[in-house]
């Protein structure tokens, strides 16, 4: 992840553009709500001094202030519902923008990124930290402009009134901001360590749900439990201490400012007496001041949003600004535009292409190697071999040895740290990620379906392919007969992860979705563990039949990888032999070890 030095909210505010209309009619209908509040105190006093004067009732004069006092209010409510509207849909339009640019940069992250950030952390992101921030944005345009000028309204108001006792209010007033921006100080780093608590948390839960099956074979369920309610525990002490000093803010305002009409009152009564002022006079201060406490209470808990939404900004623009770290890291630039193609950069390795070794096979190897982010020793050491086009390369080893490490510096799910990787003479790491995944089919180790139909996940290897074409890719995967045992056949439903479909089922279809396209290169990464021998056999009879398909096989069967045209046997992430099946039976030991474990000696002498 590229180093992040604490970007402000206003990085964010890009995605307030699309709403600009509404981001600015929010705060002036809210304005002129609060325009229409300032003059409530006024008709308040004329009604006492003018209406209600001693022995001189004047009921017309009171029903027209009146009249005027319910027409304000009616003004004022049609302003909050309108300011309300457009704050919301702001709100909401932000949020949604938030959401699918989080999730497109997360999309385009390469694995080294996801594994650092984590699953859940990212979860919690694009669903917490967004919501904080859509009720930030909400509140802001709904406050940010009425709470201030009430504030300040309220006491040029009072000035206009009386001077000596507006004065209160410029002593208050002070000491108000500094209990609101103290706490608001103090808060903004404890939030972020809440959120990084909520993270823990979560990441527990997702863990625990993915691992359920195993925590209840070994009967761990209160193992976890009890490591879970720890977790919980530590959040909930945290909540409880950032709780504490955001509940001071109300109290301590309320105590200033009722500290403050009092004043009022003893100020106004003596100046009553004097006759410098009216009842209604001190009356309708005691209101302005009434106004200043009840916006003041909204303005702290509208900072106490902000400062979580604050929070969680910083946080959701970690995410944004990543933009493929680890491809920083390595020395590789990623695009302006936002794709996901990526570029060499200039000085990274010196170009293969100029010795002619690039452009001697369809794809070359150079001396390539992986270091995964934050391991202390490289995974794969001077991966140096060529491909020709059409070849079925076997990939072998012990696990651990870096074999499907190996096949994903291919598609460039983790670029090579060391060397370089060359497809028809053009480095992969300067070819359109895009581009070059098109020719590309992966069954990844872990066969994963998406919830819909066989059809809709078919389709992910081609979106236009016809049923010919998914039927044809079925037959090859050895999969039709899965798909037509099954109620609707392609349209037959496919619930989450696949649960209802067996692991052997789920290879073959997962295989199958890679085939749809007839992809260029295809990779098999230990897609058919599950499978029984006679299928696999099957399998890689229908395999070797695919023309101008150059197929990579990662498995650790021999039986799987005998037939190709080409093996290599790999150990602690070191090529230890390259050859065919027979050829490595004379020369590499490591191979002898994994293949006569698998056979025996006898059955291989007799050409079984």
């Amino acid at each position: 992840m590229s180093d992040y030095k604490g970007e402000k909210m206003k990085d964010l505010l890009k995605f307030l553009k699309a709403y600009t209309k509404e981001s600015v009619l929010a705060p002036l209908f809210k304005l002129l709500e609060a325009v229409f509040e300032l003059f409530v105190p006024i008709v308040v006093a004329n009604i006492i001094d003018k209406g209600l004067a001693e022995g001189n009732t004047d009921m017309p004069y009171i029903i027209r202030m009146g009249l005027i006092l319910l027409g304000l209010a009616l003004v004022g409510m049609v302003a909050a519902i309108t300011a309300q509207f457009f704050a919301a849909k702001a709100a909401v339009g932000f949020s949604a923008g938030l959401r699918s640019a989080l999730f497109a940069n997360i999309q385009r992250l390469d694995y080294t990124s996801l594994d650092k950030v984590g699953t859940s952390t990212l979860i919690t992101r694009m669903t917490s930290d967004v919501n904080q921030l859509q009720n930030g944005v909400n509140m802001v345009l709904r406050l940010f402009l009425r709470s201030p000028i009430v504030v300040f309204g309220a006491m040029i108001m009072a000035f206009t009134i009386d001077v000596k006792a507006a004065l209160i209010f410029v002593c208050a007033i002070p000491l108000l901001a500094i209990i609101v921006f103290g706490i608001m100080l103090i808060s903004m780093p404890l939030f972020k360590k809440v959120q990084g608590g909520l993270d823990r948390v979560l990441g527990h839960t997702r863990e625990n749900l993915t691992g359920v099956r195993v925590i209840r074979a070994f009967n761990l369920q209160n193992s976890e439990l009890s490591t879970f309610e720890d977790e919980n525990k530590k959040l909930t002490k945290m909540q409880t201490h950032v709780g504490r000093f955001s509940a001071l803010t109300n109290p301590l305002t309320y105590v200033i400012v009722n500290g403050a009409i009092i004043a009022l009152i003893y100020v106004g009564a003596v100046r009553v007496n004097s006759g410098a002022l009216t009842q209604g006079q001190v009356v309708a201060i005691i209101n302005y001041m009434n106004q200043i406490l009840v916006e003041l209470v909204k303005l702290a808990n509208l900072i106490v949003l902000m400062t979580k939404a604050a929070a969680c900004g910083d946080r959701v623009n970690k995410v944004l600004k990543m933009d493929n770290g680890a491809r920083e890291a390595y020395g590789i630039a990623a695009s302006e535009n936002g794709q996901s193609d990526v570029k060499a950069a200039a000085d990274k390795e010196p170009d293969a292409k100029a010795s002619g070794k690039a452009d001697s096979a369809y794809m070359v190897f150079d001396h390539a190697g992986l270091t995964y982010d934050g391991a202390g020793d490289a995974t794969l050491t001077d991966m140096d071999f060529t491909v020709e086009k059409g070849q079925t390369v076997g990939i072998i080893g012990g696990t651990g040895s870096g074999k499907s490490s190996l096949v994903n510096l291919i598609p460039t799910l983790y670029p090579a740290t060391v060397g370089a990787v060359y497809l028809e003479g053009e480095n992969l790491l300067q070819i359109d990620s895009g581009r070059l995944r098109e020719k590309i089919g992966i069954v990844p180790q872990k066969a994963v379906l998406f919830k819909g139909t066989i059809r809709s996940n078919l389709l992910w290897g081609k979106k236009d392919a016809t049923d010919e074409e998914l039927w044809k890719a079925l037959e090859i995967a050895q999969a039709t007969e899965v798909v037509k045992g099954k109620d609707g056949e392609l349209d037959a439903e496919v619930e989450q992860n696949g649960r209802n479909f067996s692991g052997g089922q789920r290879q073959r279809l997962t295989i199958a979705r890679a085939l749809v396209g007839m992809p260029e290169i295809l990779i098999l990464d230990d897609s058919a563990s599950a499978l029984d021998y006679a299928t696999d056999a099957k399998l890689r009879k229908a395999l070797s039949e695919i023309k101008d398909s150059t197929v990579f096989i990662v498995s650790q069967r021999a039986s799987s990888v005998k037939n190709a045209d080409k093996i290599i046997v790999l150990d602690d992430g070191k090529i230890v032999g390259i050859g065919t099946n027979d050829e490595l039976l004379k020369s590499c030991e490591i191979y002898q070890e994994i293949y006569y474990s698998q056979y025996q000696k006898e059955n291989e002498r007799e050409g079984a």
